[in-house]
């Protein structure tokens, strides 16, 4: 399942809708992206963490 480890943001479950009004039950992701983030104690680490959190410095990446 795709969770990011950081916030712990996971899928949405919501309905297309189309001009018929019929209800498809569908799953909207979060967008996750593999990066490489520099741990306190000086060790790197490969996780998968959410743009959002990304954009929000949340994490510090290892360059």
């Amino acid at each position: 399942m795709a969770t990011c480890e950081l916030c712990g943001k996971r899928r949405n479950k919501s309905n297309k809708v189309s001009f018929s009004n019929k209800h498809h039950r569908f799953f909207q992701q979060p967008n996750l992206q593999k990066c490489h983030i520099e741990l306190p104690n000086g060790t790197r680490k490969s996780v998968r963490i959410c743009t959002s959190c990304i954009r929000a410095n949340k994490v510090r990446r290892a360059g």
